[in-house]
């Protein structure tokens, strides 16, 4: 059986946090990357709807099966894979790191999706992200507050931590202040050269754009 496929976008976050699942467990992947606004998104396209129904990215070929959603990816490689684990042992930090998870992965992210944004319209995609993703960093940086270590929940790297990172640089995209949020930025800082988020950020992507990619 080959490599894993994993249908990627550069800047998309729930691609870039399997990424990052997959780069912390080691396992090697070849990235398809579907530019989601080439020609109205390449998502979209007939093919497209064949490997995720959901015309969204990611998606993930591997042992034979596809998968979607990006939480549901990354639990299936930690119970599939579960060397290099990225769930604590503990029932009640396992339960912490999903609610992390949850709150970014539901709570904040999909109100910055592409088509959430659209039907905004350009003059107030800007306002309206600030204020759920600033809203949404009020009660992680609060929940962060009980759970941190070095890194979201002790001092292990979980899934918590391969959503937070995104979420950050989406912040970033959108000039959220995120003076208080101290924890956040801690956390954000503290992982930012490692090997794995380093590989699995945007501008290291194959369909980065030219002028982005450092």
């Amino acid at each position: 059986m080959g490599k894993p496929v994993l249908y990627s976008y550069w800047r998309s976050s729930c691609s870039w946090r399997v990424r990052i699942a997959l780069n912390l467990k080691e396992i090697p992947y070849d990235i398809k990357a579907v530019s989601l606004i080439k020609g109205g998104g390449e998502q979209h396209c007939n093919e497209y709807r064949e490997v995720n129904p959901m015309e969204q990215v990611p998606s993930l070929c591997i042992d034979g099966h596809t998968l979607i959603e990006s939480l549901n990816i990354m639990h299936y490689l930690e119970e599939t894979r579960p060397q290099r684990p990225l769930m604590p042992q503990d029932c009640f930090k396992r339960a912490k790191v999903r609610e992390i998870c949850e709150m970014i992965a539901s709570g904040i992210q999909p109100l910055q999706n592409l088509i959430v944004l659209i039907y905004v319209g350009e003059e107030k995609k800007k306002e309206w992200s600030q204020h759920w993703i600033t809203r949404g960093f009020r009660a992680i940086e609060k929940l962060l507050s009980t759970t941190a270590g070095k890194y979201c929940v002790g001092d292990e790297i979980t899934l918590a931590d391969c959503c937070l990172v995104p979420q950050v640089f989406n912040a970033r995209r959108f000039h959220v202040d995120l003076r208080p949020f101290p924890i956040i930025l801690r956390i954000d800082r503290e992982l930012e050269n490692h090997p794995a988020f380093r590989a699995a950020h945007p501008s290291s992507q194959p369909d980065c754009p030219p002028e982005v990619a450092k």
